[in-house]
């Protein structure tokens, strides 16, 4: 019997109103292993490159991986694939939660979608029992509802619920998809593409409350030792005490905290957005994930000014930032209720908060103006415009319907130099991390197949001088040495981006918690491997595990290339390559052709093509020379 992985796959073809299941062999599990990887192996072998998102033949993957489930911290999540609407290119999203843990305590890696039920439906599953059913009661509704709904059909038990709100179905193109009420697959709108689908939800259910272990004893140790070890690291001490909100002000200090859409890094207000405020005033509690002991959810709970319910809203940074900073608006009542909105209608916190900002400068130039706009004042720090803004666009109404298509899409509509205010890349708009203090990230932003992806590197501050040792000592194993200053985008600093792309890329096929995970956090590489071989029996060795990570690359890379992206597909907005204003990182920009000549080595260290497409050789050295033949 397999360990870890179940080697089955349940097929929904929503089309016919039928299901059936895929038994994999280990072989797929080792070269893919899970998460984007097996996803992304799905898409690439039955949608066509140039597909449209909302086309029934595109597919949505939920896939886990052989170790989600464990009883270790980090290996809870769960990843979604699909092509998406905001860029055109294949995307995986990964959420946290419980979810992933439920479908694998039910006997099934992944569950794959494909064609377009006539009416709502949603997918239940209970260990061996699996249905498509009516879902015309709960459509149009928020997921909360909809969970008590299905709690009542399941005989009382409550199910992991994944689904979507009036966001997706609605079609808003950076609409997510929700576990839970409050575990997100966030970015690249692939809520939308289940909205597209008439899907409303995927209901898991089972009795089962474990996976198959070969050894279970060494897991035990690794969760053990995890435990004890994690406040030693100074990012998960403070995800524990704050959550990632604690980041507000050292963001901010460092002149790093993007700030009227990406114009500044910093925030004069920011203390007001902090995670020690949000702890004095309306912070209810700090939950985690799935055998997660660091509990980084900070949970809101508030009556006043405005009611805000804990079963929706997480105060994460990256929300708070989008929703605050980005637009100018340091009411964090405002933000938290804000978030609260987004999640009970399932757009991605980050788009919303773009596209608004995006919204603010438009209006400030005049590219649209108070007729444009239903008579209100886009300014920036207008707080009284941010929930209208949010409904309008989860509901595709007035100025909503516009900024609901993404910012690209907007700017081209808008025209002028309404394209210069758009902070995105390939579509994807950019989350709050500034790429011209932190130079590395502009590379990440750009070269990511998914889009502007603030996770899919290690970023420069890992090694900073004065960082601390342990991550020197960790990335030597991936060959890496030495110290380089944040504002380096060198050969080096290049190199230092392709390794630890392959590395975050490896653990989207994991389905691994970056907050969990070497080299910066209480995980070790060798806690890993442990892991690794414990659950499935493998002898699996670090290697093996980074070359899914470049083959999960590689895939997205040369399918997109198929779909029609090129070079200039990797380039960033102009205002990158401008200085910001004010605070600790007044003037800093990106230069173009240092740029230009960063992206240009990635590609030859890669064994890319000069439009950043894999080359023959690098196919067929990771074993995809089969893309070739299907695409």
């Amino acid at each position: 019997m397999p360990y870890g992985y179940t080697g089955k796959i349940i097929r929904v073809d929503l089309s016919k109103n039928s299901y059936w299941v895929d038994h994999l062999e280990e072989e797929t599990y080792r070269k893919y292993l899970g998460g984007g990887g097996l996803g992304g192996h799905y898409v690439a072998k039955h949608v066509p490159p140039g597909t449209d998102a909302f086309d029934p033949q595109n597919m949505l993957v939920f896939a886990t991986s052989p170790v989600t489930g464990t009883p270790v911290p980090g290996f809870g999540r769960h990843s979604v694939v699909s092509i998406s609407p905001l860029t055109g290119g294949i995307c995986d999203s990964e959420a946290g939660g419980f979810w992933g843990a439920e479908l694998k305590f039910a006997g099934y890696d992944a569950v794959v979608v494909q064609g377009r039920a006539e009416k709502p439906v949603y997918i239940y599953i209970s260990d061996d029992q699996v249905s498509v059913e009516e879902a015309d009661d709960i459509w149009g509704g928020f997921l909360k509802e909809a969970r008590y709904y299905l709690q009542d059909k399941n005989s009382g038990r409550l199910p992991k619920i994944l689904g979507i709100g009036p966001g997706g179905e609605n079609l808003v193109n950076y609409a997510c998809i929700t576990s839970d009420l409050r575990d997100v697959n966030g970015r690249g709108g692939l809520g939308a593409v289940m909205g597209s689908k008439n899907l409303k939800a995927i209901a898991v259910s089972s009795q089962n409350r474990k996976i198959s272990m070969k050894e279970v004893a060494p897991v035990k140790e690794v969760a053990k030792k995890f435990n004890a070890t994690y406040s030693e690291f100074g990012h998960n001490k403070l995800l524990r005490a704050l959550g990632t909100l604690g980041l507000i002000n050292p963001q901010n200090k460092t002149g790093q905290l993007p700030t009227y859409n990406f114009k500044s890094g910093v925030f004069s207000e920011a203390q007001n957005l902090s995670g020690e405020t949000l702890r004095d005033t309306i912070r209810y509690k700090m939950v985690g994930c799935h055998a997660c002991s660091i509990k980084c959810k900070a949970l809101v709970n508030s009556e006043s000014p405005y009611s805000i319910d804990p079963d929706y809203t997480i105060a994460e940074y990256e929300s708070v930032s989008a929703l605050g900073t980005y637009t100018g608006v340091d009411d964090l009542s405002v933000v938290c209720k804000a978030v609260e909105l987004c999640n009970k209608y399932t757009i991605d916190t980050i788009s919303a908060g773009a596209a608004i900002s995006f919204a603010m400068e438009c209006y400030e130039k005049g590219l649209i103006d108070s007729q444009d706009v239903g008579g209100m004042d886009l300014s920036f720090g207008n707080k009284e415009a941010i929930l209208p803004l949010v409904e309008m666009i989860a509901r595709r109404e007035g100025i909503g319907d516009l900024l609901a298509d993404g910012v690209k899409r907007a700017s081209e509509k808008i025209g002028k130099e309404a394209s210069e205010f758009a902070m995105h890349c390939k579509g994807m708009e950019f989350p709050a991390h500034e790429p011209r203090v932190k130079k590395s990230m502009a590379l990440t932003y750009g070269l990511s197949p998914i889009g502007a992806d603030h996770m899919a590197s290690e970023q420069d501050h890992a090694i900073a001088p004065g960082a601390p040792q342990v991550h020197f000592d960790r990335l030597a194993t991936l060959d890496w040495r030495g110290a380089l200053d944040m504002d380096d985008l060198g050969d080096q600093k290049v190199r230092f981006n392709y390794l630890t792309q392959i590395l975050y890329s490896s653990y989207n096929c994991l389905d691994l918690c970056m907050f969990c995970a070497p080299p910066r956090r209480a995980l070790g590489f060798d806690d890993l491997i442990k892991v690794m071989n414990a659950v499935t029996g493998w002898e699996t060795s670090l290697w093996e595990i980074l070359k899914a990570g470049e083959r999960r690359i590689n895939l997205f890379r040369f399918y997109n290339g198929k779909a029609g992206f090129t070079h200039e597909d990797d380039m960033l907005p102009d205002r990158v390559f401008e200085p910001l204003e004010g605070g600790v990182s007044d003037g800093k920009y990106v230069d173009r052709e240092i740029y230009r000549h960063a992206v240009k080595q990635f590609y030859q260290m890669a064994g890319w093509d000069e439009n950043g497409v894999p080359l023959e050789g690098k196919l067929k050295e990771l074993d995809l020379i089969w893309l070739k033949d299907y695409l």
